[in-house]
């Protein structure tokens, strides 16, 4: 979990500086659209449009964009229709890469990501090459410096609160649960004065590739950062380990 914690925590420091540029607004405003078309409108009763529309509010996207994203996806608003895909691969030193899409051209997104992959040593591949490598789990990320309390309180108050795990990684605190109970568990923390840094559904790598080329190292960062940066990625996943100094430099 050490590698997947340490790209969850630059993937969100990243999301609000994308936000500036406005690329967040149109990931997000694609997944509650999605979102929206499959389950409903009901924020209440539909559990990945509530997320989808926590995650915009998180980056101050403004009502009327949520309002209106979701409208399209319920088709009162015309919009272009996304379709959701996952797309697997390697990166070098076979470390194991799960995209999660949403395209209006599945053979464009493929073209072009199989291009991003080679560029940086990586190759796309076939359906269920690596998706048995993830676990879809919820996962909530809590800075160390912001908790009041000793690491076994809070184990035990998330325990309580239904959490499946807990693991203490370098300067935060990870705390895994089901995916449906990825609310419950994050509001039960809240409640009890905890602050979570953010809180997520993700594919969550079971098993870790550890990198100890720092010029290998480099490159995958640079292959994720890449990824990141398509428009048509939601999210990427990938199972590799990094030493921290190398870390410390993206």
């Amino acid at each position: 979990m050490a590698g997947h914690s340490k790209w969850a925590n630059i993937k969100h420091k990243k999301a609000r500086a994308d936000a500036q540029k406005g690329k967040m607004f149109t990931k997000i405003s694609r997944e509650i659209m999605v979102a929206a078309r499959q389950g409903g409108g009901d924020i209440d009763a539909n559990i990945r449009l509530r997320l989808a529309v926590q995650k915009a509010r998180e980056i101050n996207m403004p009502n009327d964009n949520i309002e209106k994203a979701i409208k399209r996806g319920l088709g009162e608003v015309e919009g272009v229709k996304y379709e959701e895909v996952i797309y697997e691969g390697y990166a070098l030193g076979g470390v194991a890469v799960l995209l999660e899409i949403l395209t209006d051209n599945r053979n464009r997104t493929a073209g072009e990501l199989r291009n991003v992959f080679s560029r940086y040593g990586g190759n796309l591949g076939e359906s269920g090459c690596v998706a048995w490598m993830f676990k879809r789990q919820g996962y909530i990320n809590v800075e160390k410096a912001k908790v009041n309390m000793d690491e076994d309180e809070l184990m035990l108050m998330a325990l309580e609160e239904g959490a499946e795990d807990f693991k203490s990684e370098d300067d935060v605190y990870e705390i895994i649960t089901e995916p449906e109970n990825l609310e419950e568990v994050k509001e039960g923390l809240v409640k009890n004065g905890m602050e979570v840094n953010f809180a997520q559904v993700a594919m969550v790598p079971q098993n870790l590739v550890k990198i100890t080329d720092e010029e290998e190292a480099k490159n995958i960062l640079s292959l994720m950062e890449a990824l990141e940066d398509h428009d048509d990625v939601q999210n990427v996943y990938a199972n590799f380990d990094l030493p921290d100094e190398v870390m410390s430099t993206v």
